[in-house]
């Protein structure tokens, strides 16, 4: 059976990956949409003692020779907004389950909530900053909609840096109605364009929520001694982690960090953190029951 994020990396198959991760998990995106007399069909369901009679399908009765109500629900007009950081630093990997990258982890986050959003009956789009752009699958309900933002989500390559803070600025044109905006990135890179356009949206009255993903290693400083890396964004040279060097690694990342905290705490959002190594179902029930907290 599929349990780890290491074993769920081996499929390509992105809707097996949500069906696993999404076993069990009650918690939804929020309220949703009412169920009732509304305006939109949604299903049939068999008819009830005290049901009104104007709601049964008499077309469905001649066919089937049983009594079924339309059931319709009230649109809850709250659209909701995917938002990945495929820029080059979500390349990291995990040092202890190979195959486990930051931008898959956050692209199965993005991709259950997808499937939720489609299951509450919400209008949800995607927007992907990657290699210094962003880019938009409109939002839209339904199966197929579904399926377009599954694809975009499975093609996000790990690319360049976040587009600039005037590009991001201008493409928020989404925002005009009530939006629900779930964001997945590192964060490694903060205050950003990505940090600015989050905060004018939350300004906005938007109900914005995000997700800040890390290594184990990254967490605890556990990389080898004297292991070199590059900054894949900045293009800066080769640097080496000495063993001296991994308190003064572990303070700034734990004030930096501190600061994110405490600007989202200031703007009222949502702010989780996990680790890509965390069962992916364990980490979206805690970024939903954290988001469930508050209201906007």
């Amino acid at each position: 059976m599929l349990e780890t994020p290491a074993l769920l990396a081996h499929t390509s198959d992105l809707d097996l990956v949500i069906r696993h991760v999404l076993a069990g998990l009650g918690h939804g995106i929020h309220a949703g949409r009412e169920r009732g007399a509304g305006v939109e069909f949604s299903e049939y369901r068999a008819y009830a003692p005290g049901d009104e009679w104007r709601r049964v399908d008499w077309k469905l009765l001649a066919r089937a020779d049983r009594y079924y109500v339309r059931e319709a629900e009230r649109d809850s007009h709250v659209a909701v907004w995917l938002w990945l950081d495929a820029t080059a630093s979500m390349a990291e990997r995990s040092h202890d389950m190979p195959g486990i990258d930051k931008l898959w982890y956050a692209r199965t986050m993005l991709a259950c909530m997808a499937a939720i959003a489609q299951r509450q009956g919400d209008a949800f789009g995607l927007i992907v900053c990657t290699g210094g752009r962003a880019e938009f699958t409109p939002a839209s309900r339904g199966p197929r909609q579904l399926r377009r933002v599954l694809a975009a989500l499975s093609k996000a390559r790990p690319e360049g840096v976040l587009p600039d803070a005037d590009a991001l600025k201008s493409c928020l044109h989404f925002a005009r109605a009530q939006s629900l905006v779930f964001a997945a990135s590192d964060f490694l890179d903060w205050p950003s364009p990505l940090s600015e356009a989050l905060m004018r949206l939350r300004g906005m009255r938007h109900d914005v929520r995000l997700m800040s993903l890390r290594t184990q290693a990254e967490v605890d400083a556990s990389f080898r001694a004297g292991s070199g890396y590059r900054d894949p964004e900045a293009g800066a040279g080769l640097h080496r982690l000495q063993g001296a060097d991994r308190e003064a690694y572990r303070a700034a990342l734990a004030a930096h960090f501190a600061q994110v905290s405490t600007d989202c705490r200031q703007r009222d959002f949502p702010y989780y953190e996990a680790r890509i190594e965390q069962a992916p179902a364990a980490a979206l029930r805690g970024w939903l029951q954290l988001a469930s907290a508050r209201r906007p």
